[in-house]
């Protein structure tokens, strides 16, 4: 299915801002829907003068009218007068009779969706509200509120005051529906409305009376009079003058409050509250974060360990006698610190991926290292391309693989000579292909060596990234590696 950004580029006649007003009502359109006890659907004008279907929301407290999808669809002709009489005369207009659809009769309202910009006030779409005839009952006072409610934010729709792009653009999750809890307060700030969820929510919190009738500024004090510390926007939340959200927290509860102020042509005329229990989620979120506190101090133990260890290898390298094992330990010593470098970048951050052309140019500084122990030789290294981000699970083995060809072009290829050694990093949507060159004396007879080194790269491209090494003579002089790694396997890693 196309998304609505797509389709709205595809009719020709819309700007990036006006693709953003319409993300942000669509953003609310179940919030229409659960308030209307109706299907809302999103219009947007084609080239042809017909309007498409950009966005479609269906009702959770009523029937749907549209058992399938109609976005993409066009506008069918039965509704196609009223959806264009609402988007030229930028009015709101009813249906004079029933329509039916599919035997079913239903009312429509088309509302047409203007943006203001300063002093640019224009039309942008049409939203139709359609309300399923076929099970109409007497309403309650519920259902009479939150069709009031409902007409009010149509009203703003159709003056541009809504949806309000002071909004902050948190994430969703967790957020109150109208079906969680509603509260509606006049100009004063006091409650006229506040449907059974709401209350049982105030309720758990310690507020033991009925909401209606009561300053919401002065219920919420009474809440936290036991509390010093609460969420800043809160003020500006209970009273309806804010369209934010914020949390209130009491006897171990926490209910999320969202605000919509309410305007009849620039005149404030109240709020709606949405307010939802979100102790359980606040309780997840709490694990998580201490999840993650904990990991990154394991990362950053380990990172330490490593380095602990990399200093005693060094420090035994010292002092052997023995050019070989001097060596060994060396190398050893390498390894160690090339891995701690991973752990060190997983320790800065939240996520168990890494920025791996972070973690490289960290392990070319290791490569300097090892140059600037060999007087005789003077490398000069260069990474050209990106790797991007990368899992740590799989940024470890690759780090060390990439450690060890470097140094090994570096202490062999360069043996003794001025050079370049080139690090060229491919990535595409299907693979990760990486080359280690560099312009030394090259491959004796072409064979490559069997060396620890070669082994320990064979096992980590081979074995645990199940990828695939070449090594190869360049013409004329120098060697190149080649390592290519499917990026189906580093996902299978990621999953």
């Amino acid at each position: 299915m196309s998304t609505l950004s797509d389709l709205v580029y595809a009719q020709g006649r819309s700007r990036s801002e006006e693709v953003e007003w319409l993300h942000r009502l669509a953003g609310d359109g179940q919030l229409l829907a659960d308030l209307a006890f109706a299907d809302i659907v999103i219009w947007v004008p084609t080239a042809d003068d017909s309007f498409v279907a950009v966005a479609h929301t269906r009702p959770s407290g009523a029937a749907t009218l549209f058992y399938r999808d109609i976005v993409s669809d066009r506008v069918r002709p039965q509704w196609a007068t009223q959806v264009r009489d609402a988007f030229v005369s930028g009015r709101i207009v009813d249906s004079a009779s029933p329509d039916w659809f599919e035997e079913t009769p239903t009312r429509v309202r088309a509302v047409p969706i203007v943006r203001r910009s300063g002093e640019t006030v224009e039309t942008v779409g049409v939203l139709t509200r359609h309300t399923n005839l076929g099970e109409t009952r007497t309403p309650s006072r519920q259902q009479i509120t939150f069709n009031d409610c409902a007409d009010d934010m149509f009203g703003m729709i159709a003056s541009g005051e809504f949806p309000d792009l002071s909004t902050p653009t948190a994430p969703r999750r967790g957020a109150p529906r109208a079906s969680d809890g509603l509260i509606r307060i006049d100009p004063a700030g006091v409650v006229t409305f506040a449907s059974p969820n709401a209350l049982s929510a105030f309720n758990r919190m310690g507020f033991d009376d009925e909401l209606e009738g009561e300053s919401l500024v002065e219920v919420t004090t009474r809440i936290l009079t036991t509390r010093r510390e609460f969420d800043e926007s809160l003020p500006l939340v209970v009273t309806g003058r804010a369209p934010w959200r914020a949390d209130i927290e009491a006897q171990g509860v926490t209910v999320s409050l969202r605000t919509i102020p309410l305007r009849d042509r620039g005149t404030r005329i109240g709020a709606i509250v949405l307010c939802r229990d979100v102790t359980e989620l606040r309780h997840q979120e709490q694990e998580l974060i201490t999840k993650d506190a904990t990991i990154r101090e394991i990362h950053h133990r380990v990172k330490n360990n490593l380095q602990t260890v990399a200093s005693l290898l060094r420090i035994q390298a010292r002092r052997s006698h023995s050019d070989e094992a001097r060596e060994a330990l060396t190398q050893a010593m390498r390894r160690v610190s090339a891995i701690a470098v991973v752990h060190d970048t997983l320790s800065e951050g939240l996520t168990q991926s890494v920025d791996f052309d972070d973690v490289f140019a960290r392990v070319l500084k290791l490569v300097a290292e090892v140059a600037a122990a060999a007087p005789s030789t003077r490398a000069r290294t260069r990474s050209i391309g990106r790797f991007g981000t990368l899992p740590s699970a799989y940024a470890t083995p690759l780090a060390l693989a990439l450690t060890e060809l470097v140094t090994n072009a570096v202490e062999h290829g360069l043996a003794g000579q001025e050079g370049d050694v080139e690090i060229l990093a491919d990535r595409t949507d299907e693979r990760l292909e990486v080359r280690v060159r560099d312009n030394g004396v090259g491959l004796p007879e072409g064979l490559v060596g069997r060396g620890l080194g070669t082994q320990i790269v064979r096992t980590l491209i081979q074995g645990e990234l199940g990828g695939t090494i070449d090594w190869h003579t360049l013409v004329g002089s120098g060697t190149e590696v080649t390592i290519e790694i499917p990026l189906r396997y580093i996902e299978r890693i990621q999953g």
